[in-house]
């Protein structure tokens, strides 16, 4: 198979699960390439996402690994031998990687959970509130760049179908990232998707005891399996995505917890109602 310039983050993640796998078997990348019987080039190319890998390799590997998670071994063909070219592959070259590995991630989601404090989900924006966000990007972006994230936010939200839980902090909620025309335009925008049935919205409001869990805004979005789960983390330029096991049982357990302390269903909409008139 040629070798990719720039792999995508799915691709990265399949090069990193046979990684793991490898490692987990306590077999050196020589030896690998030994029972493949192919070079060590190629095992390291795979391993950094350089390269792609057939079904018939990957199993090989998978057997040679003992690895007998059948279910994360078809997760993984699945992977290798997707050709999807997505609607986000129009923005390549003008968008950073990380807006598009994003949308990829999106469009291979089981479920998202998200934890919102000072900003409303990004899935969950109106075109004024991320125009606004984006506007505030130091430095400034040109307003083709501007457009083009808009543009690009916009088109995730409407490709979106998959469950969605969404915590959001009253902060989140407060904080007028434009003007009050914006800001209830945006608190109408999630009353009308509190009312879709895929999607679960709850409120923390500023008067819960004992919350001390300011800084876990984060997205969970879950894979074909439990362990190609991925967690992303915002930066003004794209996402952050973890994946190691060991963060991802703790983000899950971040999640329930908040979700935990939060107001129920119904109690959010009434909450956001209150919002709304105060504005």
């Amino acid at each position: 198979m040629p070798t990719r310039r720039e792999p995508t983050a799915r691709q990265l993640r399949l090069a990193t699960e046979l990684r793991r796998l490898r490692e987990a078997a306590g077999l050196t990348a020589r030896q690998a390439a030994t029972m493949l019987g192919v070079s060590n080039v190629q095992i390291s190319q795979i391993e950094a996402g350089l390269s792609g890998v057939s079904e018939q390799r990957l199993r090989r590997l998978a057997s040679h690994y003992a690895c007998t998670d059948e279910e994360l071994v078809d997760a993984l063909v699945e992977m290798a031998t997707d050709r999807t070219r997505g609607w986000w592959e129009e923005y390549r070259g003008l968008l950073p990687t990380p807006f598009l590995d994003l949308a990829e991630l999106d469009h291979h989601a089981t479920f998202q959970e998200d934890v919102a404090i000072l900003h409303v989900p990004g899935l969950l924006q109106t075109e004024g509130y991320a125009r606004a966000v984006f506007s505030s990007r130091i430095p400034a972006l040109t307003d083709e760049e501007l457009e083009l994230r808009v543009r690009h936010r916009l088109a995730r939200q409407r490709m979106a179908a998959f469950p969605h839980k969404i915590v959001i902090h009253e902060a989140a909620l407060r904080i007028r990232v434009g003007d009050r025309a914006a800001a209830r335009g945006q608190l109408a925008r999630l009353l009308e998707a509190s009312g879709i049935d895929r999607i679960t919205l709850r409120v923390i409001p500023f008067d819960l005891d004992g919350f001390a869990r300011a800084s876990s805004t984060m997205t969970y979005v879950g894979g074909a399996v439990r362990k190609l789960d991925t967690v992303a983390r915002d930066t003004p330029h794209g996402a952050f995505l973890v994946d190691s096991e060991a963060q991802l049982a703790a983000y899950r357990t971040r999640f329930r917890k908040v979700e935990n302390v939060s107001l129920a269903p119904d109690r959010s909409r009434e909450f956001i109602h209150r919002l709304t008139k105060e504005l």
